[in-house]
C-alpha cells in the first residue's frame, strides 16, 4: 500500500478547517482531476510526436475506428467528437487542407458528404495510437492486471451513471 499522496494532505488540511464536512469525494475525484492531467500531458505528447493536434487525432481516430474505406458523414463524426457542426466544418477544411482527409460525395446521397481519410491522414493517426498506447501502459504500469481491470470496472461504472 502506497504511502500519503499530495490529495490525502489537501483533504487533511480540509477536515482540520472544515469537520463538519464530509470530504470523501474528494478522495476519488481530486485524484482523477491530478489523474487527467497526467493523461493530457502524456497525450499531448503523443501526438505531438505524431504531429497530430489532439482534435485532429479525434477525428482522425473516428475515421480510422469506421473501418475501410475509412469515411464518415460530418454528421456520423459529431458524436465522437462532441462538437459543434460549424467547429466540425472548420476541423474538416483545417484537415483537408493538411491533406489528412477528403471531401467525398456521398455515392447514395448526391447532396451529402462523406469525409474519407487519406493514406497520409491513416499514417498519421496509426502512429499516434501507438505512441499513445505506449504513453497510458507507462501510466498504469505500476498496477497489475486485476488492478487495472478493477479501476477500469470503477470507472465505467461512474461514467454509465453520469451518463457518458
Amino acid at each position: 500500500m502506497p504511502g500519503e499522496d499530495e490529495v490525502d494532505r489537501i483533504v487533511d488540511a480540509w477536515g482540520r478547517e472544515r469537520p463538519d464536512l464530509d470530504f470523501a469525494p474528494m478522495h476519488v475525484l481530486s485524484r482523477v482531476g491530478r489523474l487527467a492531467k497526467h493523461l493530457d500531458r502524456a497525450r499531448r505528447a503523443a501526438f505531438t510526436a505524431s504531429d497530430l493536434e489532439s482534435w485532429e487525432f479525434d477525428v482522425l481516430s473516428a475515421l480510422r475506428r469506421a473501418g475501410a474505406p475509412y469515411q464518415l458523414s460530418p454528421k456520423a463524426l459529431l458524436p465522437q467528437t462532441l462538437v459543434s457542426s460549424g467547429t466540425m466544418t472548420n476541423r474538416i477544411d483545417r484537415l483537408v487542407t493538411r491533406g489528412l482527409v477528403e471531401r467525398r460525395t456521398d455515392p447514395h446521397d448526391g447532396r451529402g458528404i462523406l469525409v474519407t481519410m487519406t493514406a497520409e491522414g491513416r499514417r498519421s493517426v496509426d502512429a499516434a495510437i501507438e505512441h499513445l498506447i505506449e504513453a497510458e501502459r507507462h501510466l498504469l504500469a505500476d498496477l497489475g492486471d486485476d488492478d487495472r481491470r478493477q479501476l477500469s470496472r470503477l470507472l465505467r461504472t461512474l461514467s454509465i451513471t453520469l451518463g457518458d
